[in-house]
């Protein structure tokens, strides 16, 4: 029990270190390259590490599921799931869900998860 209480208070701080990461290039980084592509990095290891701290190792392929979940929120910004259900006009849901595909985007979530593919993959071989 109180290994897993380790492992919880790990992954929170690996959690709040990038969300802190993520929160600081979306409200201080206005360029070409950290904001739309590190961006996109990071949400996906944020999303990982925040099911992690609840949890721990119950989700054997986490890493996979992560990725499908980023391609899929993509995939409705390409339908402009946010003008379908008649959201356009609360920001809140335009900056969660987002407002704009784009395949470098998809790219970018395979490159975050990616090292959390390694880790899971490490983690199953233990």
């Amino acid at each position: 029990m109180e290994i897993q209480c380790q492992y919880r208070l790990k992954y929170l701080f690996i959690f709040l270190l990038f969300l802190a990461i993520e929160v600081f290039i979306a409200i201080f980084v206005n360029d070409k390259i950290i904001r739309p592509y590190f961006g996109d990095i990071f949400v996906v290891v944020v999303l990982y590490f925040f099911i992690k701290i609840f949890t721990i190792n119950k989700i054997k392929y986490l890493s996979i599921y992560i990725l499908l979940f980023a391609i899929l929120v993509e995939f409705l910004q390409y339908i402009n799931i946010v003008e379908i259900l008649g959201l356009s006009n609360i920001k809140f849901f335009k900056i969660l869900i987002g407002t704009t595909f784009d395949f470098k985007d998809i790219f970018c979530y395979f490159l975050g998860a990616i090292p959390l593919f390694i880790l899971d993959y490490k983690r199953r071989k233990k």
